[in-house]
């Protein structure tokens, strides 16, 4: 081992510069660690191709059914999405994974209490019924979300007219309540009538009473002189 040059040994061409400078033992330990990673990257990719690969056949088993959903429903988007954990979407909650066996498929469901599991089997055929039925348990509830939605919206209108009938009355009320009948206006015209005789009758009373005084001065201050 002695004057022994690591990096310019023959069995070191081709490999980087820090590797050649390590011992032989852990020279070894890291090629041998990077062939395990190569085999189990070769191992991963292979094993997501197999799901990828499965979902498709699953995919193309649902798009018949997919293809009878009207058009004017917008809430189905069966799509594959090759990720690293692949899974097939049905619609924005809905979807389908492989499990951990890579064989075994898993439709799941977000809630708001978090991710149920509809169905799991290794066979397509129990998938298939479990997404067909997930379908039509989907378009009943939009369907009454819209039968829902027109009761609401007829009562809106319906309240909006009866609101709309009262105002009215309402307002047919207050013009009416505004206009004096035939009697109000006698009444009216008598007490008017009244007032201004008794302004009258007050006025000339002062005046007569103005007079008289004047007149009783006049005469005591004529018998005073």
């Amino acid at each position: 081992m002695e004057g022994r040059d690591f990096a310019s040994s023959p069995s070191d061409e081709g490999q980087p510069a820090d590797i050649g400078r390590l011992p032989d033992k852990l020279k070894l330990a890291v090629r041998r660690a990077r062939l395990d990673d190569a085999e189990h990257s070769k191992v991963v990719a292979e094993l997501r191709g197999a799901e990828i690969a499965r979902l498709e056949m699953l995919r193309d088993e649902i798009l018949p059914v997919a293809a009878e959903i009207p058009a004017d429903v917008d809430l189905f988007d069966i799509g594959l999405a090759a990720t690293e954990r692949p899974r097939l979407f049905i619609d924005m909650i809905g979807f389908v994974e492989m499990g951990h066996d890579r064989r075994t498929y898993r439709f799941i469901q977000d809630t708001r209490l978090g991710r149920v599991v509809i169905a799991e089997s290794e066979r397509l055929e129990p998938i298939i019924d479990a997404i067909s039925d997930y379908i039509a348990r989907r378009l009943i509830e939009r369907e009454k979300a819209l039968a829902a939605d027109g009761t609401l919206e007829h009562a809106a209108r319906a309240y909006a007219e009866i609101d709309a009938k009262l105002a009215a009355r309402h307002a047919a009320a207050s013009k009416r309540a505004k206009k004096p009948g035939p009697v109000a206006r006698l009444l009216a015209f008598m007490v008017d009538i009244l007032g201004s005789t008794l302004l009258c009758a007050l006025v000339a009373l002062g005046a007569f009473t103005a007079w008289k005084y004047a007149d009783a001065f006049w005469l005591a201050h004529h018998v005073w002189r």
